[in-house]
């Protein structure tokens, strides 16, 4: 948004300085981008007399004058057709920069004449396009600053140029209005009324408007009328002076009004040759799709269905809120024009404009908002400037729909400040600064302008308030001292159970991964997963259309794409969360690891093997160990079906208590996958495992005997299928409190045992706390075992 500091002046009763209004500006959301001083760039440019003009004796084209300046008379070549004697001129010396043609004047020699300056034109100093003769000033002495000349005698030419940034939610600042308004509330000034009369209609409008019933919700409200007998042309000079600051190249005086309004009040107008309106009929309707029509720019735009557009009787005249059509456009030869003042729907407005890539200063104001409620003073507004400067008579108006109602207030709540923002204004002064803004109170409510489509609550009347206050007065304020003593350790346990898995993992050997939260589908529904409850509407592509259900699938991508790039031994690990569903509360903390290939390099003397179950189980016991699981666990199966069936175990609590998996990956699963085995992996849940019931960072005393252990070992004859780790569990349990550990040492198969029988050896590890084992102690002991086992398996003690 650009606008000249006189433009400002005009809504704004001011004496402070550009450096005061622009840094205002940016302290109230307004930032400023940039500030455009013409009087700089004109700062070493003088006044001088021309003494004399004769003729160069080498060229008919050129003068060789004299030249009064204030070092001098001094002698300048000069080509312009008016370059004679008695005037007085614009003068750059050597070493003056002239930005219009990019040069820096120098001493030189002009068909063996020597020239020491220029006579400038506006063009050469960028004061318009002229450039058909060098300036001539009415009056002026010789040696003055010529921008001192421009400031007193043409101000428009050195008005500095305010650039700002608006954010999407200020569509207020989209004229120069609302602008003024904000400074006025920060006190840089008065707010200037800017009213006019309402003008009385001579005769009945004859041109009718209507809106179709299933378009109101795309254009709301239409206002028009048309002025006879106008005389279009140039526009005064301080209006092209205004468009031309800012960036706009005047084009006839009736569009440069539609212009100056959209810019001055964000009030987006557009006028139509009436004589060319057939039927003398506007209609706005959605499009049924396929309509043509040549717009301002000369091009030729087809129209969509539901897109809003206004038609006479011969078609489409108009892309409603967007650019107006070229057949029904004013020329010089318009006398008689309809003004039209509207509001568009600004969504429905902003897919037209993005569909038809059209971008107007019409749609960027009506798809940010404008101001629904001063659409029947534009109109008045408009038809007065039309009246004044282009002559003619107005007729009434006409109106089709009716001003939508934007009327809503929230209550003032002066305390809320300093909750929110932290400062502390004076209920007084927070009400003065929602007046000066626009709003208006009743008691404790604030009811919002209709210029601020932004505010929507409470708190927002709190960030007007503190906004124009300024949020520089914010004081930093040291918070109390809530406690005394040692903090209390700022990470959860299960935190730090995060934090002790990865350095345990990445002290084994494991690299850690970090991959997405999504697969694809075929990869989820391997590990249990890749349903609806876990597809995600909006994927960031077809590979990464789930949630994981468990992070083995993201290690087995990693692992392939590094097998394809020839490195086949690795070790993978990821802490991260798996999901079960989509809700809140269905996810989980995993830490997983993968195995691949062998444990190391091929060795002459044959120590480099395939990795297997033990490697991992190890690796997961440890990751448990480090985390605070308990020593003493089981070892089950029954895991899921992406774990091969005879090589993998559950580390259990109990048979419903399990805090991992660990085993061999499925030969299905790798070969889906397109992962070269062996792989082997292990899946734990943190959570699962028992927190501590002392919350103290002390450790236990450690307890040691000096009792001697005892080893028993037993063989068990059992049927073929009957697993070790059965066994195992039964001995286990004879006696928690004595037996330490048990291990098998021996398997034997076939022999005197018979076909579907096989041997299992124990040994069985005592180890007393309080006193000496003897003899009766350990075959009591050594009873429960037997017994233990038998149940469990069926077997019987070997002889």
């Amino acid at each position: 948004m650009k606008f000249t500091l006189s433009w400002l002046k005009d809504h704004l009763e001011t004496t402070a300085s550009v450096d005061e209004i622009t840094y205002a500006l940016t302290d109230l959301g307004l930032e400023v981008e940039g500030v455009e001083n013409p009087a700089a760039k004109l700062a070493d440019f003088t006044l001088g007399y021309v003494r004399s003009a004769e003729k160069h004796p080498d060229a008919d084209r050129l003068r060789v004058c004299q030249v009064d300046t204030d070092e001098g008379v001094q002698q300048i070549i000069c080509g312009a057709p008016n370059a004679r004697e008695g005037i007085t001129v614009v003068i750059a010396k050597p070493g003056v920069y002239v930005p219009g043609i990019d040069t820096t004047i120098g001493v030189g020699k002009i068909r063996g004449i020597e020239s020491f300056g220029m006579m400038a034109s506006e063009r050469e100093l960028e004061l318009s396009e002229e450039h058909d003769g060098i300036i001539e000033l009415p009056s002026g002495d010789v040696g003055d600053s010529f921008v001192d000349w421009l400031a007193e005698h043409d101000p428009a030419k050195v008005d500095p140029v305010i650039e700002i940034a608006i954010t999407p939610n200020r569509p207020d600042a989209l004229g120069v209005r609302g602008i003024a308004r904000d400074l006025a509330a920060r006190g840089l000034g008065k707010l200037k009324p800017r009213d006019v009369d309402a003008v009385e209609g001579a005769f009945a409008c004859p041109v009718s408007v209507s809106i179709d019933d299933d378009t109101l919700e795309q254009c709301p409200v239409f206002y028009g009328r048309v002025i006879r007998g106008v005389k279009n042309g140039p526009s005064p000079a301080w209006l092209q002076d205004r468009l031309r600051a800012i960036g706009l190249r005047p084009i006839s005086f009736l569009v440069d009004v539609t212009n100056f309004f959209t810019f001055d009040r964000n009030r987006p107008l557009h006028v139509f040759d009436a004589d060319k309106i057939a039927g003398n009929a506007l209609r706005i309707h959605r499009a049924v799709g396929g309509e043509t029509l040549v717009g301002l720019d000369e091009k030729e735009y087809t129209f969509a269905e539901g897109m809003t557009l206004i038609s006479d009787a011969d078609g489409v005249e108009s892309i409603a809120g967007v650019m107006g059509g070229l057949p029904s456009g004013v020329t010089e030869q318009t006398v008689n024009v309809f003004v039209e003042a509207a509001y568009f729907d600004p969504v429905r407005t902003a897919y037209t404009g993005r569909a038809l890539k059209i971008n107007s200063d019409a749609r960027y104001r009506f798809e940010r908002g404008i101001d629904p409620e001063w659409t029947p003073y534009g109109i008045e507004h408009a038809t007065r400037m039309i009246m004044d400067h282009a002559g003619g008579d107005a007729s009434e108006v006409v109106i089709a729909g009716k001003v939508p109602d934007t009327s809503r207030a929230y209550r003032l709540d002066a305390k809320r400040v300093i909750s929110l923002v932290g400062m502390e204004i004076p209920e007084s002064e927070q009400r003065q600064t929602l007046t000066s803004l626009g709003f208006r109170l009743d008691g404790d409510m604030a009811h919002v302008p209709s210029w601020r489509p932004d505010v929507q609550g409470e708190a927002d009347l709190v960030e007007e308030v503190a906004r124009v206050a300024s949020l520089t007065k914010l004081e930093g304020r040291p918070l109390p001292r809530l406690s005394a003593g040692v903090p209390r350790p700022i990470l959860s346990p299960q935190q730090r159970r995060e934090v002790a898995a990865r350095r345990t993992a990445a002290a084994l050997g494991y690299h850690e991964c970090v991959t997405y939260s999504f697969i694809d589908r075929a990869s989820a529904g391997l590990f249990g997963g890749g349903d609806d409850t876990t597809r995600l509407e909006n994927p960031i592509s077809s590979d990464m259309s789930h949630m994981r259900p468990d992070l083995l699938p993201g290690l087995l991508q990693a692992a392939a794409r590094n097998q394809a790039r020839g490195h086949g031994d690795m070790a993978l690990f990821e802490v991260g969360p798996a999901f079960s569903g989509g809700e809140p509360g269905e996810q989980h903390l995993q830490v997983a690891g993968l195995l691949v290939g062998r444990t190391g390099p091929k060795d002459v003397l044959g120590a480099a093997r395939d990795v297997d179950v033990f490697d991992v189980k190890a690796d997961a016991e440890a990751v448990l160990a480090a985390i605070g699981a308990p020593a003493k666990v089981q070892i089950l199966r029954g895991a899921a079906d992406w774990w091969h069936p005879g090589r993998h175990g559950k580390i259990c609590l109990g048979p419903k208590k399990v805090l991992g998996v660990f085993g061999e990956i499925h030969p299905r699963v790798l070969a889906a996958m397109d992962v070269k085995g062996p792989a082997m992996g292990f899946t734990l849940w943190p959570a699962e495992v028992p927190l501590p019931r002392k919350a103290g960072a002390t450790r236990p005393a450690l307890r040691t005997t000096d009792l001697q252990a005892v080893e028993r070992d037993f063989a068990f004859v059992v049927d073929a299928g009957v697993e070790a780790l059965t066994l195992v569990n039964a001995a286990m349990g004879a006696d928690k409190a004595l037996i330490a550990d048990v291990r098998v040492f021996d398997e034997f198969i076939g022999g005197s045992l018979g076909a579907g029988k096989k041997s299992l050896a124990l040994t069985v590890r005592l180890q007393p706390t309080d006193r000496t084992l003897k003899d009766a102690d350990i075959e009591a002991v050594g009873a429960k075992v037997v017994e233990k086992v038998t149940k469990a398996t069926g077997g019987v003690l070997r002889g």
